[in-house]
């Protein structure tokens, strides 16, 4: 059966299968639990972690927030006004302190993205500037 599937028919996964999923490792994975950051769902009788789909969803917001410089506090934050504001009964001021949130993390993630494009753009001028003149070039001095 394929992992989505697992999923999908509400069978918990175990720490290493999302550490696949999510490509962190399992000590990363353990570290966010122990700051609160994505507490396993359940636990074994014999006290393995086990994960839901949603538990994985929260670790792949984590993962693609790390490398963009958010904090842990500011991850944490995130994941509580995504869950807000997917929660119909939570009431229009905490709403709308989510949504200002959310709203903000998205224009530094924007902020961020343009940056690293522009990194990119520079690695990738080098890397054909050093092809000219390296043993795998198409050209040689």
């Amino acid at each position: 059966m394929s992992e989505p599937e697992h999923a999908v028919q509400g069978q918990n996964m175990q720490i290493g299968q999302v550490a696949e999923r999510t490509e962190l490792s399992i000590k990363t994975i353990r570290h966010y639990d122990e700051v609160g950051l994505v507490t396993p769902s359940e636990r074994t009788a014999g006290g393995f972690r086990l994960y839901t789909e949603a538990d994985v969803q929260r670790l792949l917001v984590i993962r693609r927030m790390k490398p963009l410089g958010f904090s842990l506090e500011e991850m944490k934050q995130l994941l509580n006004s995504l869950a807000v504001l997917g929660d119909e009964a939570s009431d229009a001021s905490t709403r709308t302190a989510a949504t200002e949130f959310v709203t903000d993390c998205h224009t530094r993630a924007e902020e961020s993205c343009t940056h690293l494009r522009k990194q990119l753009a520079y690695a990738e001028e080098l890397t054909g500037l050093l092809a000219d003149h390296s043993l795998n070039g198409e050209r040689h001095s």
